[in-house]
């Protein structure tokens, strides 16, 4: 379907204003694309949810410009341990203090305070608007129109008409039910209690997350904030817990007297699932974070695999509505997007199996296969790692079996402090100096067919060596193979060039999807 530019009252219409719409919101907007972002609250919603990120994430709050301000409000953690259900570790996870992307690989914060960290983003973006307090009731698109989007509030019915409409109105989406989408169960639902803690008191912790492995009380807990804690457990009943059970279930951790200084700020039952849509997109509607996948909490990426969905498909939409790409670009969006997410589900799934022992009969050997797992050297190095896998091979993933850059296609680029050139020189992140373009990085000054690969797509040209970085990007290229690497917008490497070659050989699958009347034509390619 091809919409033209002027024929709706907006170019994107978001359906959420959870952290992913607006995340979503403030990525289009960096590109020069106006959106309308409609939620049924006025505000933000009060109660914690979410807790955790990882730095691949918190890269994309700085792509989205919040990051200054996200860091202000998070604590980094030190990973993962499991224990059991003597408190004694069967095994930890670590997560360092500086990730390949340039910030804690794992960080802990109060999602009512990411979504006032970045309503006051949006606020202050002029090509951003917020209508709040209002209920989206339908969405229907022709195969030659535009997305019709009606809505709900305090004056009547009104209507939008968009040329893309992003659902991010989460687990009982709307949009999803507009788009003929279905969910595809992948056999994990659990009934869990959360507690939200403040408290002044020693509470024996140790700066990251546990999951107690204990078939008849399974439990995670982690440290928030500076006086902010969470306890989730599984109880065997359907009631929620009285106080005085609280408080003997967070015993382990906190010796507590009646009367001190313990506020539960918030105790609820929630289902954990475990679910992916059997399609995330129908013509210019497209689904995003809970709309489109639910993960059970234990590996902390529910809200991560949003805010991946968010990024991957930003700079997608804007090339078609800004500079005219094809159509099938947005494709990719469903085909990269969804066999990652499915790997999170699973292994998230996976960790859910080793907490709880399982509820059948193997449920004894899978306990005895995890203490013998991970006992294994290197695996919870390789574990932890493989929360972020490369996306799968495609159009714009040009992975080849053997030769140069296997292994860093469909990987993203690491992000190290640089050096910025110019009148006043000074450090900065890599990404910073980058911009919003395609790059491409190279360890030698490019031949005259990568410049002009460079030119076609407006992409920078970046030589490694001059970056003041104490030479990580150059390491980075010789130990992938790689003589230069195309990075796309979002940072994932999309074809590598080797030794010797003077172009990169896969333009035929990725050009004609980039390549529009506005930009020279690549070489042998468009």
């Amino acid at each position: 379907m091809t919409v033209p530019h002027n024929s709706a009252d907006v170019p994107v219409v978001i359906v959420g204003a959870g952290p992913v719409g607006v995340t979503a919101a403030l990525l289009l907007a960096r590109r020069g694309v106006r959106t309308v972002v409609l939620e049924r609250h006025h505000g933000v919603y009060p109660l914690p949810r979410a807790v955790a990120t990882d730095d691949e994430v918190r890269r994309i709050l700085q792509a989205a410009g919040v990051e200054a301000e996200f860091a202000a409000i998070a604590r980094p953690a030190r990973g993962l341990r499991l224990l059991d259900a003597r408190h004694r570790v069967l095994a930890e996870f670590p997560r360092t203090a500086q990730g390949a992307h340039g910030f804690p690989q794992t960080s802990m914060f109060d999602q009512p305070e990411l979504e006032r960290v970045l309503r006051e983003a949006l606020a202050g973006t002029p090509e951003c608007e917020l209508r709040g307090g209002v209920e989206v009731v339908g969405v229907e698109q022709d195969d030659d129109g535009p997305v019709r989007v009606t809505y709900r509030d305090d004056t009547g019915e009104h209507l939008l008409r968009a040329d893309a409409v992003l659902g991010c109105d989460g687990a009982n989406s709307l949009t999803r039910e507009a788009i003929g989408a279905d969910w595809e169960d992948l056999r994990f639902e659990e009934r869990w209690t959360v507690v939200d803690v403040r408290t002044s008191l020693p509470v024996r912790c140790w700066e990251g997350v546990e999951q107690i492995c204990d078939p008849r009380r399974p439990a995670t807990f982690m440290r928030v904030g500076e006086d902010r804690y969470r306890w989730e457990f599984r109880l065997r009943d359907d009631a929620e817990p009285a106080d005085e059970q609280v408080r003997e279930l967070v015993a382990p951790w906190v010796d507590l007297t009646h009367g001190s200084d313990f506020e539960v700020l918030r105790r609820a039952q929630y289902t954990f699932r475990a679910r992916i849509a059997d399609r995330w997109r129908r013509g210019r509607v497209f689904l995003l974070g809970d709309a489109a996948h639910l993960t059970p909490p234990f590996i902390g990426q529910g809200l991560c695999a949003g805010l991946r969905d968010a990024h991957n498909l930003a700079w997608k939409l804007a090339a078609v509505l800004r500079q005219g790409a094809d159509e099938r670009l947005l494709d990719t969006y469903e085909s990269e997007r969804r066999p990652h997410a499915r790997h999170l589900i699973r292994l998230a799934v996976a960790m859910g199996w080793a907490m709880t022992g399982g509820q059948d009969g193997a449920a004894a050997l899978r306990r005895r296969a995890l203490n013998a797992a991970v006992r294994i050297p290197g695996l919870t190095t390789a574990a932890a790692r493989d929360l972020s896998p490369a996306l799968t091979a495609g159009p714009l993933v040009c992975r080849r079996p053997h030769g140069a850059g296997r292994r860093l296609v469909g990987r993203i680029c690491p992000q190290p402090w640089v050096t910025a050139a110019g009148p006043r020189e000074h450090r900065t992140r890599l990404d910073t100096l980058l911009g919003d373009s395609f790059t491409v990085l190279t360890a030698e000054p490019p031949p005259p067919s990568l410049q002009a690969v460079a030119d076609a797509l407006g992409a920078r040209t970046v030589l490694a060596t001059d970056l003041g970085d104490d030479g990580r990007l150059a390491a980075w290229l010789r130990a992938g193979r790689a003589d230069a690497v195309l990075l796309r917008p979002d940072r994932v490497v999309m074809d590598a060039v080797s030794r010797g070659a003077h172009a990169f050989t896969a333009m035929a699958s990725w050009a004609p999807l980039l390549c529009t009347a506005r930009t020279p034509p690549l070489p042998e390619a468009c």
